[in-house]
């Protein structure tokens, strides 16, 4: 699964949410999310409603929050993420936003990221923000996001330093960072948040894919304005009939904690399936295979990624004639233990599978202190009921 920011109007966190909750992840999702963090109850609310700019349906989240401002440093954040009940890869990008954030002020204010104060980015509005679309994205299943020009609008504002130029010196210094495409904004104001720059510096791919559309999820701005301020997520399958790659290498000389993140590096680049073989080499020296399956069209920037992140020195590559895919669907089934997320296989306008998420089993099955088999079986069987309803 993919999605495709389509940014008019610049992004926010809250747009960010609107879009998420719009495209069919709930606000109870969203709340389930946050209880994670352990922070009081009382500090914190969320509501969802649908409103109307301009000529367009929406729909707006808002976070109410009952601190006032404050400051925390970066280590302070990171105890409250990696403290929480949050899943394991929503941790890692959360303090890979953070660490933006604290790289891009620190940059602003001629200091470094462990004395940054984070103000209102520090604020539990903003790690609401953060954590909140970083889930709503690993839960809808959606694994690669990418996203149009960021409009850039002049003027100033109001901040915990005194008055500032727009755009926000943190934003310019985070899309600077990400080389991020910028274009004239409809009219003066802030219409990128430091917040919405760093979650797309970080998790997205500045350009628009060729896809298959499945579905729209459209988030509120705050501002009225005499143009409809949303944001507008297209959510669907990467469509790519071309020609395909598989390009591998042996690699005998690396530590393979690493593997992973070369893993997750290939993805981001393009690829549709990373896997690796064990395999013996010379004098039966223990090695891995890593192979790599990808759109022709992304051979150079896979095989930068294989270069850039193993220590081999060469990528072989092969051409695949084509490839039959069965187009797959995220959806979710409640079960005794939760709500998780399960895979639909189509072949045509036919259902013909459906397998539970193993990462949503495991983590309900730790919250209930229950074998991970247990809370599989139960979905398994889940599964099928909404694979009969399809049908």
């Amino acid at each position: 699964m993919i999605a495709y920011l389509d940014l008019p109007s610049g992004i926010s966190g809250d747009m960010f949410l609107g879009c998420l909750v719009d495209a069919g992840w709930s606000v109870e999702q969203l709340r389930s999310a946050i209880a994670r963090l352990k922070q009081p109850a009382d500090e914190w609310k969320i509501d969802a409603r649908t409103v109307m700019k301009g000529p367009l349906r929406a729909t707006k989240v808002d976070v109410h929050a009952a601190e006032g401002h404050h400051h925390r440093h970066l280590s302070d954040i990171r105890q409250i993420i990696t403290a929480s009940d949050t899943a394991k890869p929503v941790q890692e990008k959360a303090l890979a936003v953070f660490g933006r954030l604290a790289d891009a002020e620190a940059k602003v204010h001629g200091t470094t990221p462990d004395k940054i104060h984070f103000h209102e980015v520090g604020a539990i509005d903003a790690i609401i923000d953060i954590v909140g679309t970083i889930t709503g994205l690993h839960e809808l299943g959606i694994e690669t996001l990418y996203a149009s020009a960021l409009p850039m609008g002049g003027g100033w504002t109001m901040s915990q330093h005194g008055k500032i130029p727009l755009p926000a010196p943190a934003t310019l210094e985070l899309l600077a960072a990400a080389r991020a495409p910028i274009c004239p904004s409809p009219a003066p104001g802030e219409w990128v948040t430091p917040t919405g720059a760093a979650l797309l510096g970080e998790m997205a791919r500045f350009e628009q894919p060729l896809m298959t559309l499945e579905r729209i999820g459209v988030g509120a701005g705050g501002k009225d304005t005499p143009w409809p301020n949303v944001a507008r997520m297209w959510v669907g399958q990467l469509h790519d009939h071309g020609p395909m790659v598989q390009l591998e290498t042996n690699i005998d000389d690396m530590n393979p904690q690493l593997f992973s993140a070369v893993s997750d590096r290939l993805f981001a680049a393009g690829a549709r399936d990373v896997w690796f073989t064990p395999i013996q080499m010379k004098k039966n020296r223990p090695a891995i295979l890593l192979t790599a399956l990808g759109p022709a069209s992304q051979e150079v920037a896979l095989s930068q990624v294989i270069l850039e992140e193993t220590s081999t020195l060469g990528v072989r590559v092969h051409a695949l004639r084509h490839r039959h895919e069965a187009r797959r669907e995220i959806m979710s089934v409640a079960t005794p233990y939760g709500t998780l997320r399960v895979k639909v296989k189509w072949l045509g306008d036919k259902a013909a599978g459906a397998t539970p998420e193993y990462d949503d089993c495991n983590k309900l099955a730790g919250e209930a202190k229950v074998p991970v088999r247990t809370v599989y079986e139960t979905a398994v069987a889940a599964a099928q009921e909404l694979l009969a309803g399809l049908r």
